[in-house]
């Protein structure tokens, strides 16, 4: 709740029970005269972490969830009942789902899934209103599709108040509607805004302000249960019959407010019967200004407007009048004059006019522009530039400013009688190295020293090279002995046949012939290896 609003709210609340039926919260449908109407939680009203579209989805997800098959609607179903966006209805819903402080959530929605397995709308409900526990009110369903949010919000604190008879106040109105995006969000509207959505709502019927009427000079504000004529908004009953009168003033509720009892001398505080109170300024006499006959202040016609665009109307002001000492310090840019405003001139030779008071020389402004100029009709033709306006912007800006340090002696870091470098400049520039070099030398201080890899070993020194001598090449053995023939030498070999057959043939052709077992015994030279196998 509000700061303002709901601290009285709830204070009033516990001495005047609310004239409902307590039981119909549950999911009955009550209705006298103004159609179906929905029981909400005054949370909902005047909490501030409820946005106004919050207000306005819960009444018509309560009131379709009355239905047997309950609130089965989609996102843009919601959003194209109550003319809203997709993207605020699903804010508003995210503000409804999610549990608050108090652990406490006003709608849940429970994810349906059909048998084939593609999804469906989610089946939507509002929490049962413990109308014993907490406070409420009940809304017709139909004024959150007839009104836009925020004036529904209004309406139902205007309900709740009347239904509790207490009389309400601008500034209470304020605190219960705020601003809802921007820096300022969350903080009241202003006066004229909450004045301007009162007379809104008014417009529509729903409500009625009877105008100073309450003690005390106070509005009294009063809601119907339908409004007073048909709302275009509105389609959901078309009205029948002529919509019946407003209530008459004297069915106006005695809201009893002010800070003094009544009394029938008018306002107990002092009155001050006088009315020609000329030496006070806040009444009608100091505020009443006597206008000039001339310049532009002059009185003009409807077709008359003061302003120098061409759309507007011709300029009516005084003519515009250089004197010599400004028309001198503008010789270098007398060509574009006539293309620059008379507005942006006059305001020109009121900066030329200051600087020569403040004793700049004529010839140092001159210099100066004359200077600058060059270097822009250097960068780019400066007429087309003085056509659009921006050489008398770029005069005011650029060409009449000085630069350079705070002695008024210095022109563009020279000292404009000697035309040498200006010390105080000099002495800036420098500093400003040192400190850029040593703003240079701590940042690389800090920067974490990379420690270098530790250098390779070095290799081992390698072994001298052994050439090995080349082998002599096999001998040739001859044609391969058939099984017989060998058969038959092994079985008549003896060991000098073997010897000889070795000195020979040599060592693989006599294990060719005799085999390993008659061979090897007799293989004692050293440059025997055994030959390959037979």
């Amino acid at each position: 709740m509000s700061a303002v609003a709901a601290p009285r709210i709830a204070a009033s609340a516990a001495a005047a029970p609310c004239p409902q039926p307590p039981r119909a919260a549950t999911g009955a449908r009550p209705r006298s005269g103004g159609g179906l109407r929905v029981c909400v939680p005054l949370r909902l009203v005047v909490g501030g972490q409820y946005g106004d579209a919050a207000l306005a989805i819960y009444i018509k997800i309560a009131a379709l969830g009355m239905r047997p098959e309950g609130c089965r609607a989609r996102v843009a179903t919601l959003a194209e009942y109550l003319s809203l966006s997709k993207s605020a209805v699903e804010r508003a819903l995210t503000q409804l789902t999610t549990a608050g402080s108090d652990g406490i959530a006003e709608v849940t929605t429970e994810r349906k899934t059909s048998r084939d397995g593609e999804g469906e709308s989610a089946l939507r409900t509002v929490r049962p209103v413990d109308t014993d526990a907490e406070l409420f009110v009940w809304l017709p369903a139909r004024a959150a599709t007839s009104l836009p949010p925020r004036q529904l919000r209004l309406y139902a604190v205007i309900s709740y108040a009347q239904i509790r008879r207490m009389p309400l106040t601008l500034a209470e109105l304020r605190a219960v509607v705020r601003h809802q995006y921007g820096d300022s969000a969350g903080q009241p509207l202003g006066e004229r805004q909450v004045k301007r959505l009162l007379a809104d709502l008014e417009a529509t019927g729903w409500i009625t302000i009877h105008h100073r009427q309450g003690p005390r000079g106070r509005h009294a504000y009063e809601a119907h249960l339908r409004p007073l004529h048909p709302v275009l908004d509105d389609t959901a009953e078309e009205p029948t019959a002529p919509p019946a009168p407003a209530v008459p003033a004297t069915a106006t509720p005695d809201i009893h407010d002010g800070s003094a009892p009544r009394t029938a001398d008018g306002s107990p505080s002092r009155d001050d019967h006088r009315t020609d109170r000329l030496g006070r300024k806040d009444e009608l006499g100091g505020l009443i200004r006597r206008r000039r006959d001339s310049g532009s202040y002059r009185a003009s016609t409807s077709d008359e407007k003061r302003s120098n665009k061409a759309a507007a109307g011709p300029y009516r002001g005084p003519g515009l009048q250089l004197s010599p000492r400004v028309w001198q310090v503008l010789e270098p840019v007398h060509p574009e004059l006539p293309a620059i405003s008379v507005y942006v001139l006059r305001r020109i030779g009121q900066e030329i006019g200051r600087q020569l008071s403040a004793g700049v020389g004529m010839e140092r402004l001159t210099t100066r522009l004359t200077t600058r100029y060059s270097r822009l009709t250097a960068a780019g033709p400066a007429t087309e530039r003085a056509r659009r306006g921006e050489v008398g912007r770029w005069i005011l800006g650029a060409g009449l400013p000085r630069h350079g340090c705070r002695l008024d002696s210095c022109e563009d870091g020279t000292t404009w009688a000697t035309g040498e470098r200006c010390a105080l400049c000099a002495n800036i520039a420098a500093t400003e190295r040192a400190l850029a070099a040593a703003a240079a030398e701590e940042a690389r201080a800090q920067q974490p020293v990379v420690a270098e890899p530790p250098p390779d070993p070095p290799a081992p020194p390698r072994p001298p090279v052994t050439w090995l001598r080349w082998p002599p090449p096999s001998p040739d053995l001859g044609p391969e002995p058939t099984p017989d023939e060998r058969e038959q030498a092994r079985a008549a070999a003896t060991d000098d046949t073997v010897r000889q057959a070795l000195a020979e043939l040599g060592a693989p052709a006599a294990i060719r012939l005799y085999g390993r077992d008659l061979v090897l015994p007799h293989l004692t030279q050293p440059e025997h290896d055994g030959g390959t196998p037979a």
